[in-house]
């Protein structure tokens, strides 16, 4: 090939990419702007989660919803400080939620676009109430009858009426909670935490854990396969347990609860579909299936009616003066801290 033809083909290649990019770059657009990728749980709430919000939102909208297990705020905090945001919605406990809003990890919210006279709390500046959790015991019924097998937070850490391997979640929040109560502090004196009296709580029941959860759904199947004797779980997941006859029991006679929300990453790839999502997942019919299938109190002050009567019994009672309610904003000040001096001592 001479000069002048090889200038004239790669003149034509040149041309042809230049034209051909425009039409790429827009088919790109196009596939993101059909997706939504969502941080949830794993286990059956995982399965409530896709089969009460992710296929009938696709199904009405056409936006397809990637399900990603277990919410991180460690790896939020890189995506948003290095600015690669992989993720959309955010299914947060209030800790995080209320630590990424005050860390700048989460978009603005306008709460015009939510019902918030339909809703249990407030809308937040970057936050939307999804629904109320409970935390307790759980136990093999068919191992340790009435009687045998603890049934408040102080039972919990009494190793000598209560022998046996137990769990606790990887985490400083809900686990400082559970340490205090067990230490004999008052549900409604909890705040503001006494964290040094905590960690010495703390380490009287170390030896006896046999293993610090991560993954929520083995909060449950630990005792299922009885690698530990008593678990700390959430009524969800023993509801779910019971519905596939596993013979696994709850204690509501002492329960920690607190509020979850839904965020949207700062600078999330598909902003308008996520927040779309959240105003779908607020929904009264939404949050009603939802809720029958994970057994929370919906943040939909509408879908309680809704809701199978059968399975209101799983809703903690707010009457009960033993159970102790999580202070997010308490947490906002202290969860960074509190988590790194929580994996060190568990570490040590």
């Amino acid at each position: 090939m001479d000069r002048r033809h090889f200038l004239q083909v790669a003149g034509s290649t040149l041309a042809t990419a230049i034209v051909a990019a425009p039409m790429i770059i827009t088919s790109r657009k196009a596939v993101a702007a059909n997706n939504l990728t969502v941080i949830s749980w794993g286990g059956n709430y995982h399965q409530g989660v896709e089969d009460a919000l992710a296929k009938p939102f696709e199904k009405e909208f056409g936006i397809h919803v990637t399900l990603v297990d277990t919410p991180d705020l460690a790896k939020v905090k890189a995506q948003v400080m290095t600015n690669n945001v992989q993720w959309d919605v955010f299914d947060a406990p209030g800790s995080m939620a209320s630590t990424g809003s005050k860390n700048g990890y989460w978009e603005p919210l306008d709460p015009a676009l939510f019902n918030g006279s339909d809703l249990i709390a407030p809308v937040g500046k970057d936050a939307v109430p999804f629904y109320s959790w409970t935390g307790g015991i759980c136990w093999d019924a068919k191992k340790y009858p009435d009687g045998k097998h603890p049934q408040t937070f102080a039972d919990y850490f009494d190793f000598k009426r209560f022998p046996g391997q137990r769990t606790l979640r990887n985490r400083a929040f809900e686990t400082l909670e559970i340490a205090l109560l067990a230490d004999g502090v008052a549900p409604d004196k909890l705040y503001p935490l006494d964290v040094d009296r905590a960690f010495r709580a703390l380490n009287r029941i170390k030896p006896h854990i046999a293993n610090w959860v991560e993954q929520t759904p083995q909060t449950v199947t630990l005792v299922e396969t009885g690698q530990v004797d008593f678990s700390y779980t959430y009524s969800t997941r023993v509801k779910a347990a019971q519905e596939v006859k596993q013979p696994i029991d709850f204690s509501f006679k002492q329960t920690l609860t607190g509020l979850s929300y839904l965020v949207v990453l700062k600078n999330a790839p598909n902003r308008q579909n996520a927040i779309k999502f959240l105003q779908f997942a607020l929904r009264p019919d939404r949050q009603a299936a939802l809720m029958n299938h994970l057994g929370n109190t919906p943040a939909s002050k509408s879908a309680r009616p809704m809701m199978d009567p059968a399975v209101q019994k799983w809703l903690s009672d707010p009457a009960n003066k033993m159970n102790a309610v999580i202070n997010d904003a308490w947490w906002a000040d202290h969860y960074d801290e509190l988590t790194l001096r929580f994996k060190e001592w568990a570490l040590g």
